[in-house]
């Protein structure tokens, strides 16, 4: 099965846009795209990184005496599947979703039963039950690419990578200002310095995978896609051999545009003005402390100037 599974994998820092960019993906003619976080970890994860980033947002590991079944209750996929069994508690209640768990994992049972149990079967085998489970998703017939989001991943994307020859991963970033000031609007958020850390973690990931999969890992800025979500986002289609959509235009939900990405991600509205105001909200110190702990990738995303209103093109 893996072998033949087309697949794009989005990651972003957390308030980085990657929730906002997996919304203009949504109505591609030619996606299946996730209708949530995907959140594709298992409890098994237990690395370097397992106490700075969740583990529901990694790369899964799974059991080697564990059945089909037992894999499918591994994955955490929180959204999905409090959207799907208890839908009064998901913050996605007011969106038609007619989608049964149970179905699901038997669809998925019943391809693993073909194609043998793997890390690499039992992703494309949960992304594929999806959407056969899925009774009110807005097909096209034309879909061709998987496409799923969760945050931080990006520290796994050679693991994507090498699991699937025909992946590509999708690392999005944003100002750190913009992010941080966002993140704090979160109840219990992050402080300063722990956020910074967990940002630079993610961009030097990033940077890293593209050098060693090049053509395959692609560094879009959220400032670029809140720009022109169109011309930034039709380059990133043509990348992957599909056609440039209008439905690139706008974010959706199943293909229903949407008048703000909230509550799929803190953005609300995604344009250029509202970024900068926000990172604008945070006060000198905020910013001075910000650029110290960013510094060497505030040039390589050209993002030195930000502040004073000057977003330059990445060079």
């Amino acid at each position: 099965m893996s072998a033949q599974f087309k697949f794009l994998m989005l990651g972003a820092m957390y308030e980085n846009g990657g929730n906002t960019t997996h919304r203009f993906l949504d109505g591609h003619p030619q996606m299946f795209v996730y209708p949530f976080e995907s959140q594709p970890g298992t409890r098994l994860v237990n690395d370097h990184l397992s106490s700075t980033f969740p583990v529901k947002y990694r790369w899964p590991v799974f059991s080697l005496e564990a059945t089909a079944e037992q894999d499918y209750q591994a994955i955490i996929d929180e959204e999905g599947k409090v959207r799907s069994r208890t839908p009064h508690v998901s913050k996605f209640r007011h969106m038609p979703f007619e989608l049964d768990d149970n179905e699901r994992k038997a669809i998925y049972t019943r391809l693993i039963k073909e194609s043998g149990r793997s890390r690499a079967n039992n992703m494309a085998a949960f992304f594929k039950a999806t959407f056969e489970a899925w009774k009110d998703y807005n097909r096209t017939g034309k879909e061709q690419f998987y496409v799923g989001y969760s945050p931080i991943i990006v520290v796994d994307a050679d693991k994507i990578l090498d699991d699937y020859k025909d992946a590509h991963f999708l690392h999005l970033v944003r100002n750190p200002w913009s992010a941080y000031a966002d993140t704090k609007k979160r109840p219990v958020p992050l402080s300063l310095k722990d956020y910074m850390l967990a940002w630079t973690l993610n961009q030097y990931h990033a940077l890293l995978f593209q050098k060693k999969y090049p053509g395959r890992m692609h560094i879009i800025r959220t400032e670029d896609v809140m720009a022109d979500p169109y011309k930034t986002l039709s380059q990133l289609c043509k990348n992957l051999g599909l056609e440039a959509s209008e439905s690139l235009k706008q974010p959706s939900w199943n293909g229903k545009v949407l008048d703000e990405v909230y509550p799929w991600g803190t953005i609300r509205k995604a344009t250029p003005e509202a970024n900068l105001a926000t990172a604008l909200e945070l006060s000198k110190e905020e910013q001075e402390q910000i650029r110290l702990a960013t510094w060497q990738y505030l040039e390589v995303f050209n993002y030195s100037n930000f502040l004073d209103g000057k977003v330059l093109a990445r060079v």
